[in-house]
C-alpha cells in the first residue's frame, strides 16, 4: 500500500497535474474568501464561502480523480498492479489517500492562511469556523471517493472527470429540489442524500454524529464499489 501511495503522490507533482490543482484551488478560494467574507467587513459569517469551496469541488476534485485507475488501463498496467502482493483494497485505499492528501493539504492550508485575518481584525466563531472546516474536508473526501469509481470504470481521463462531475452533482444540489417538490416522502429522499443537508449541522457549530457516518457510508460504500469492479475485471 504504502508504495502505491508513494507513487500516486509522485505522479501528482511529476505532471501538471498536482501542481494545477493547488495552484487553481487556491487561487478561487481566495477570490470567494475575499469576496464572500473580507469585503462583506463581517469576520463571523463565513458560512458563504464554504457552501462555494463545496460547489467548486465539483469542478476541480475531478482533476485529482480522472487519472487515479484509468491511467493504468490506458498503460496497459493494470494487470500488473491487480496481479501483484497488494490487496485491490489496498490499492484502492492507496489511491484515495493520494488523492486525498493533496486534496486535503491544499485546503487545510487555505483554511488556516484565511483564518489569520479573520482572528486579526475580527472576533470569529472558531468552533464554527473549524467545524466548517471538518465538514468541507469529509464532503471533499466522499467526492473523491466517487471519482475513485468513476476513474475505475473507463480509461478515458476526459470521460472519468465529466462522469465524477455527474455524479456527484445530484448529492450536492439534491436538497435544492425540495423547494418544488409537495411530496414528503420525496422531499426527505432528498434530503437524506444531500450532502449539503448533511453539512448545515456542522455549519451551525454542532458535531453531528449521524452526519460523520453519512459521509464515512458514502466514502466506504463508493471504495467498495470501486474494488468490485476491479475484482470483475481481473477475472475477466
Amino acid at each position: 500500500m504504502v508504495a502505491i501511495y508513494k507513487r500516486e503522490m509522485r505522479s501528482y507533482f511529476s505532471s501538471p497535474i498536482g501542481y494545477i490543482f493547488v495552484a487553481l484551488f487556491m487561487a478561487v478560494s481566495a477570490w470567494f474568501f475575499m469576496s464572500y467574507t473580507l469585503q462583506k467587513g463581517q469576520s463571523s459569517d463565513f458560512g458563504t464561502y464554504f457552501q462555494m469551496i463545496i460547489v467548486l469541488f465539483v469542478a476541480i476534485i475531478p482533476l485529482l480523480t480522472m487519472k487515479l485507475m484509468s491511467e493504468e488501463r490506458k498503460l496497459k498496467t493494470e494487470q500488473l498492479i491487480l496481479t501483484g502482493p497488494v490487496t485491490l483494497g489496498g490499492i484502492v485505499i492507496s489511491k484515495f489517500l493520494a488523492a486525498f492528501t493533496v486534496f486535503g493539504g491544499s485546503f487545510l492550508l487555505s483554511s488556516f492562511i484565511y483564518y489569520i485575518p479573520l482572528f486579526m481584525y475580527g472576533t470569529p466563531n472558531t468552533v464554527i469556523y473549524f467545524c466548517c472546516v471538518f465538514a468541507t474536508m469529509l464532503a471533499g473526501a466522499a467526492f473523491i471517493a466517487m471519482g475513485v469509481f468513476i476513474s475505475a470504470l473507463t480509461e478515458n481521463q476526459f470521460i472519468a472527470a465529466f462522469g465524477t462531475m455527474t455524479l456527484i452533482i445530484p448529492f450536492l444540489f439534491a436538497s435544492s429540489l425540495n423547494t418544488y417538490i409537495n411530496n414528503e416522502l420525496v422531499r426527505n429522499i432528498l434530503s437524506g442524500i444531500s450532502i449539503t443537508a448533511r453539512y448545515s449541522s456542522f455549519a451551525s457549530g454542532v458535531f453531528d454524529w449521524a452526519a460523520l457516518l453519512y459521509y464515512v457510508s458514502l466514502c466506504g460504500t463508493f471504495l467498495f464499489l470501486t474494488v468490485r469492479v476491479l475484482e470483475k475485471r481481473r477475472w475477466d
